[in-house]
């Protein structure tokens, strides 16, 4: 806090910081925040509605930019100088960090957005010192200017350092366009001290979902071990947890290990009280230039950072197989770094397998290992790995390229998205791959046809809405498209009415062969034909979709896009400790809708019938209107709780039951935000408004998912 002591006092009825004023969320902190669905809005954005990063990428010299890339490596600044002449595993280490903090779970996080120019990540305890890092992009960012995005750059680089000290790379796919405040969105734990780790129940295996790393503040385990433990036999069940959430399997993990690991060293050379504050919590005189270091000279030999000190292997800017070389050759004694943190050190090591100090040559220090890396031969499974990897170095270097491709693009989606002249042919299966669909049948033949099937509205409403709002906005997976409801695990899924779904099926799927279509096509144009039935208004219709095959199909990955709620149907598989209300907002940010967007889908669907809880249904007419608006606001009843998420509404005279309702229902009418979204669309000049807004937030979602 400013000490205003001695300082004039003035008018400021600005909330222009955390501890200006008491706020809304001070009064009532457990009051539905819809702040997730309004971030990034064109009023954040300094290039416009008008801008398109895809066209501007396209005029690239993609070429020059790699050459300038390969320049900065060895370009070393007196203010943050390269260790050993070469900031490749500097740079390494910024991508690594940017795109690591994907996960699977929600599919947040990942480097997609360059969001780790902002906080908190640009503040994280183990993204110390990357502030410098992205401080030497500057003068190329500025150079190539709105051609290529912070977030693409953040990324690329990564892979110019690892080729400029010969290692191998996969490919690269640009295209992610960048935000310009901080995510709003991401959950990262409820610790209010960095690197602790309430995210534990009871074991160290019941990791909080959705979260992905050990402690707050890092980005997967910590390299001492866990909470500082030095057993390498703990770490590697911390290890095998959080890079599988990261979608990361054990040849994956020893890979990127033993790959990143090649390159570079920690710093720890002094007492790490001695640094100063993190980016965003320095003086206004620092400009953003974080971790101030007092110690020695505070660069180079003398930079502290994680704490760990040394290199891992005797050429730290060169891609050999010497981090196995050295792993497999020594027993490994446990010490402490100048910093107090815990390291190994190889016992008895020979003058040829130690490393150059980073600023003389001539000097020799020896390689350590952090706990992490002793979990790659203490671990029966991780050792098998690597012992292989260590007798078979082309293996290894093809394993690290393809999963730092892995790595960099989870989060990007399926390879449509992807742009550049290093986008590889191959396509993997963590890219949901799908065929290419028809575009050239007789839409109106498919129409007619699907009017005569003899399904109702609500059936064909509600696959079309099971298949297509899968869609996951923060990593592009899901969605109608491959039409993979009709495969395990989806058809499954206990909110896509696993009965019904199989009969719906069945009738949809004569109709895609009789007419050359796809079924995912079939699919969306069903749940149009059931709107179309409900309002006598036609959905537009864009075709284009593919099938999935079986193959192309990670089941076990799919897994994790099972609706455990989703209140657009009223579904909840199980009580929750978050509110039915709160994962609403949670699933309609997943599929990029706004706040009115949500709610005109809320009372659409409710006036078609849809709640599978039977909650909700305030008339059977199954026609889309605003009627359930109205209902909601009517004054004449009064609602009490008969449940956790049920609600009866009585008649203020009679005391008649009347209607019943779920806490999702009833938000619309007890939270100011959506009660005042509601009144619009209840209003009698508004029937056709709520009409069209429905139709067009429909559409919204069955075409999430079609990235051309």
């Amino acid at each position: 806090m400013k000490d205003n002591a001695g300082l004039c006092p003035v008018m400021h009825g600005g909330n222009t910081t955390s501890n200006t004023g008491t706020t809304n969320q001070d009064w009532w902190p457990n009051q539905l925040n819809l702040n997730i669905l309004r971030q990034h809005d064109v009023k954040s954005n300094p290039m416009g509605s008008n801008f398109s990063y895809k066209d501007s990428f396209k005029q690239l010299d993609y070429d020059a930019l790699k050459k300038d890339l390969h320049a900065l490596m060895t370009d070393s600044q007196d203010w943050w100088p390269a260790d050993y002449g070469h900031y490749g595993p500097f740079f390494i280490r910024m991508t690594w960090h940017a795109a690591g903090t994907y996960r699977t779970g929600d599919g947040r996080g990942g480097g997609g957005t360059g969001a780790q120019r902002f906080a908190p990540l640009n503040s994280w305890p183990d993204n110390g010192n990357l502030d410098k890092a992205r401080r030497l992009l500057w003068p190329i960012k500025q150079k190539y200017g709105n051609k290529i995005s912070w977030a693409d750059l953040l990324i690329l680089t990564g892979n110019v350092a690892i080729e400029s000290m010969g290692g191998e790379v996969f490919g690269f796919g640009g295209g992610r366009e960048d935000i310009w405040h901080p995510e709003e969105d991401i959950y990262w734990g409820v610790e209010t001290d960095w690197l602790a780790d309430n995210r534990y129940e009871d074991t160290r295996q019941s990791l909080e979902n959705p979260l992905a790393a050990v402690q707050m503040g890092l980005i997967y385990v910590n390299p001492e071990g866990p909470n500082g433990n030095p057993d390498p036999l703990l770490s590697a069940q911390d290890i095998r947890e959080t890079f599988g959430r990261m979608a990361m399997n054990d040849e994956e993990t020893v890979a990127l290990v033993a790959g990143g690991h090649t390159f570079g060293k920690a710093h720890g050379a002094g007492d790490p009280n001695l640094v100063g504050a993190e980016p965003e919590g320095g003086p206004i005189e620092q400009m953003g230039f974080g971790w101030i270091n007092s110690h020695g000279t505070g660069v180079g030999r003398d930079t502290t950072t994680s704490g760990i000190e040394g290199p891992w292997t005797a050429n730290p800017t060169q891609w050999d197989n010497g981090y196995f070389d050295l792993l497999f050759k020594y027993e490994w004694a446990l010490t402490k770094s100048p910093a107090g943190a815990n390291i190994w050190h190889p016992i008895n090591i020979v003058e040829s397998d130690m490393a150059p100090e980073v600023d003389d040559a001539d000097l020799k220090v020896t390689p350590m290992m952090t706990t992490a890396d002793m979990a790659m031969i203490k671990d029966p499974s991780y050792r098998a790995i690597s012992e292989r990897y260590h007798q078979n170095p082309q293996e290894l270097a093809d394993a690290f390229s393809r999963a730092w491709y892995k790595l960099l693009h989870r989060d990007m989606g399926p390879k449509i998205r992807y742009q550049g002249p290093e986008v590889p042919e191959e396509e993997m299966i963590w890219q949901d791959p799908i065929p290419l669909g028809s575009t050239d049948y007789d839409i109106s033949a498919v129409r007619e046809d699907l009017k005569s099937c003899g399904l109702s509205a609500l059936e064909l409403i509600e696959t079309a809405w099971a298949s297509a709002s899968t869609f996951r906005g923060t990593d592009m997976r899901g969605g109608a498209n491959g039409a993979r409801i009709r495969l395990a695990p989806q058809k499954n899924w206990d909110a896509n009415k696993p009965e019904q779904l199989t009969r719906v099926l069945n009738v949809l799927k004569p109709i895609a062969e009789n007419h050359n279509a796809s079924l995912a096509d079939v699919i969306v144009l069903a749940g149009g034909i059931g709107i179309e039935m409900a309002c006598g208004i036609e959905v537009a219709f864009s075709p284009g979709r593919g099938d999935a095959l079986e193959e192309q199909t990670d089941g076990e990955s799919f897994a994790v896009l099972e609706p455990m709620a989703d209140g657009f149907r009223n579904y909840q598989k199980t009580d929750f400790t978050v509110s039915p209300e709160e994962m609403l907002l949670d699933r309609a940010h997943m599929l990029g809708l706004t706040a009115s967007e949500m709610t005109v889908l809320i009372g659409g669907f409710r006036s078609l019938g849809i709640s599978s809880s039977g909650h909700g249904i305030w008339n059977t007419e199954g026609n889309l209107n605003n009627d359930w608006f109205n209902i909601l606001l009517d004054m004449n009843v009064e609602w009490s709780s008969t449940g956790p998420n049920s609600y009866e509404a009585k008649d203020r005279n009679s005391g008649k039951v009347l209607r019943t309702a779920t806490r999702v229902d009833l938000v619309f009418g007890s939270n100011s935000e959506l009660r005042a979204l509601a009144e619009v669309y209840a209003q009698k000049d508004n029937k056709d408004k709520f009409v069209t807004d429905f139709i067009s937030a429909w559409n919204k979602v069955m075409n999430a998912d079609m990235f051309e």
